[in-house]
């Protein structure tokens, strides 16, 4: 059995019986990973707190009934959350009131704008991808887009947990800055932060 694995399904034992340290250490390992997949099904940040939240908790009621023998804690949680994202977009779909048929007609271009528009938003995300300092663009693909935890690539890459979160933090910083720049979001009121780029490593 892998090692890690076995480590946080002895950490998820110890949280079901009340270990706040246990429940620390497994959602700080698990909660990138089960963020990912969430705004990977939603699309919604916001919505993606709420069922990563919903997850924990639920990982706290029914964490005795986790059986190692049938797949990894990452492979259960992958599971869990895909089935509370899918039970959400259901209960969504029968809420929401059908559209206004003169909504519909004055939308029937959307698709082909929504194209255009997704794929400048992914040739923005590229270029402040490749702005980041060769860390912090390594992190955060590994992170956001490969799914792994944060011990996961400290692990792979030979560093300490908290120079990848450093990395992660600052990239996330950094791109937000390119995103404001670019007009794709707005900075909030107040906001003055000018955090310098890290030193570019290649």
């Amino acid at each position: 059995m892998d090692p890690h694995n076995e480590a946080m399904a002895a950490a998820l034992a110890k949280m079901c019986e009340g270990s706040t340290a246990a429940f620390d250490e497994f959602y700080g390992c698990y909660a990138p990973f089960v963020m990912q997949i969430a705004y990977r099904q939603t699309q919604d940040w916001m919505e993606a707190e709420d069922i990563c939240h919903d997850i924990f908790l639920e990982v706290l009621r029914k964490g005795r009934a986790y059986d190692a023998s049938r797949g990894t804690v990452k492979a259960w949680l992958a599971v869990m959350t895909r089935s509370r994202c899918i039970d959400r977009q259901r209960r969504k779909a029968r809420t929401e009131p059908l559209a206004n048929p003169e909504t519909q007609l004055r939308n029937q271009d959307g698709p082909q704008e929504d194209a255009a528009v997704r794929k400048l938003q992914c040739e923005a995300l590229g270029d402040a991808l490749r702005s980041l300092p060769a860390n912090q663009k390594k992190a955060i693909l590994g992170s956001y887009y490969a799914a792994h935890t944060h011990q996961e690539l400290a692990d792979s890459w030979s560093v300490p947990l908290g120079t990848v979160k450093s990395w992660i933090k600052y990239g996330v910083a950094n791109m937000r800055r390119q995103f404001i720049k670019q007009g794709w979001i707005e900075q909030p009121e107040g906001d003055i932060s000018h955090e310098p780029l890290q030193k570019r490593k290649s």
